[in-house]
C-alpha cells in the first residue's frame, strides 16, 4: 500500500534565506521533534547518493530511519528517501520564490509500507500527513524567527 500527498506552506522569508537554513543539517532539531542525532554514514551530507542516520525518540520509543539524498538542485528542488522499519518514504521538496520576499514551500510524499504499518496506514491515513504538514509549520516559525 502507497500513501501519496502533498504538503505545502508559505514561509516569509526570500529563498535564499529559507534554502540557507533548511540546507543546514545543523538546523533539523528546529523543526523536527524528537531527532536526537543526525549521523552522516557516506558521502558528502547533503549530496546526492549520501546517507546518514536519523535516530529518534518518540513516545518513549527509538526510531532509527536512513535517509538517502536522491536529488540536489537547490534553491529549487531537494529529494531524498528515508527508509525505517516497516516505511519507504519519498520525499520531493520544492522551494518556490514569490516575490522575493517569501517563499513557497511544497513537498510531496510517497510512503510504502510493509507489514503492520500497512494496516496503522489504512487505519489512520492522515496521522502521516498530518505529521509532514507539522514539520512543515515547525520549519517556518523557525526559519520566521531568524534574521
Amino acid at each position: 500500500m502507497a500513501l501519496i500527498y502533498t504538503v505545502e506552506i508559505t514561509i516569509d522569508k526570500p529563498r535564499s534565506r529559507v534554502v540557507e537554513l533548511f540546507d543546514n543539517p545543523d538546523n533539523l532539531k528546529h523543526w523536527m521533534p524528537g531527532l536526537v542525532s543526525f549521523e552522516p554514514l557516506s558521502g558528502k551530507p547533503g549530496e546526492v547518493d549520501s546517507k546518514a542516520r536519523l535516530t529518534f525518540m518518540m513516545n518513549n520509543r527509538k526510531l532509527e530511519m536512513i535517509e538517502t539524498i536522491t536529488k540536489r538542485a537547490l534553491p529549487d528542488e531537494f529529494n531524498g528517501t528515508y527508509e525505517a522499519k516497516g516505511v519507504f518514504n519519498i520525499v520531493n521538496n520544492r522551494f518556490i520564490d514569490i516575490d522575493g520576499k517569501s517563499t513557497r514551500y511544497v513537498s510531496d510524499q510517497e510512503f510504502q509500507m510493509k507489514g503492520i504499518m500497512k494496516l496503522f496506514a489504512w487505519i489512520m491515513p492522515g496521522v502521516f500527513k498530518k505529521q509532514s504538514m507539522k514539520y512543515l509549520t515547525d520549519f517556518k516559525a523557525f526559519v520566521e524567527s531568524q534574521p
